[in-house]
């Protein structure tokens, strides 16, 4: 059975998301688990046509081939956890909460409130993903998710995370999905964003990034509240143009 969480923002703006289940999680750690493998098979290969060449490197530095054998397996050692481990915190954190297989399954992290996740939290959960895979490999952690309400592994637990759906090939409306979702022109700017706080900053972004999921009359309303919340600060021209544009000009006069 599907589960969904309702994120309310500070300003009473409520966002859906669809949690990410077992299933779909499952297959994403497969694809990224493929990757590392073929990642770990491309290292274990160089290092192999490589190793004659450390090993006289090391000994023109004097180092005795005790030491140089405790080297290369810490260098190993080291290697293995930055494939199997720096990987998901790497790509966390840059891919705003995705790695190559939750962007396959088109599932992403984000913060409890909804927000995108750090580079501390993924380092948390990730950290604590050794433990998980090394307890039965996940057992626990999906008997952890099957129990918690919100899907939540133990990573999870311990960084506040959730894994969601992201729905971005999903087109609810053909006629939206033509329009695209390109930028206002640039010339047309908007007075005042400079007043509006990372909060509201960041509830325009998360507005834009499901505008395009949502059915036309829900992304109306959500726009609509949205929108309401930011009017207040902005200048004369804001009251110009209808919630949906007014919130594509807050993003595009960002970027610029």
């Amino acid at each position: 059975m599907e589960r969904s969480v309702v994120v309310r923002t500070p300003e009473s703006i409520a966002f859906h998301y669809e949690l990410a289940g077992l299933g779909s999680r499952f297959l994403a750690i497969l694809v990224d688990l493929v990757i590392q493998s073929v990642l770990t098979i491309g290292l274990l290969t160089g290092f192999g046509f490589a190793s004659s060449g450390i090993d006289r490197f090391l000994g023109s530095l004097h180092i005795k081939p005790a030491q140089v054998d405790s080297i290369i397996t810490a260098a190993a050692i080291f290697a293995l956890f930055a494939i199997y481990f720096g990987y998901f915190i790497l790509f966390e954190a840059l891919w705003n909460g995705q790695t190559p297989g939750k962007r396959a399954i088109g599932i992403r992290v984000v913060r409890d409130g909804g927000y995108p996740i750090g580079f501390s939290e993924s380092v948390i959960r990730n950290l604590i993903r050794v433990l998980e895979s090394l307890l039965f490999f996940y057992l626990f952690s999906a008997i952890s998710a099957v129990v918690s309400a919100q899907n939540k592994r133990l990573g999870d637990l311990a960084a506040g995370t959730i894994v969601v759906r992201d729905r971005a090939f999903e087109v609810a409306d053909p006629k939206r999905w033509l329009e695209g979702d390109g930028d206002p022109e640039p010339a047309m700017g908007i007075g005042g964003t400079s007043a509006l706080s990372p909060e509201e900053i960041n509830l325009v972004d998360r507005y834009i990034a499901r505008r395009s999921q949502l059915q036309p009359d829900v992304a109306r309303g959500l726009a609509q509240r949205v929108a309401a919340a930011l009017r207040p600060k902005l200048g004369a021209e804001a009251s110009a143009l209808d919630d949906d544009e007014l919130l594509m000009r807050i993003a595009a006069a960002r970027r610029r």
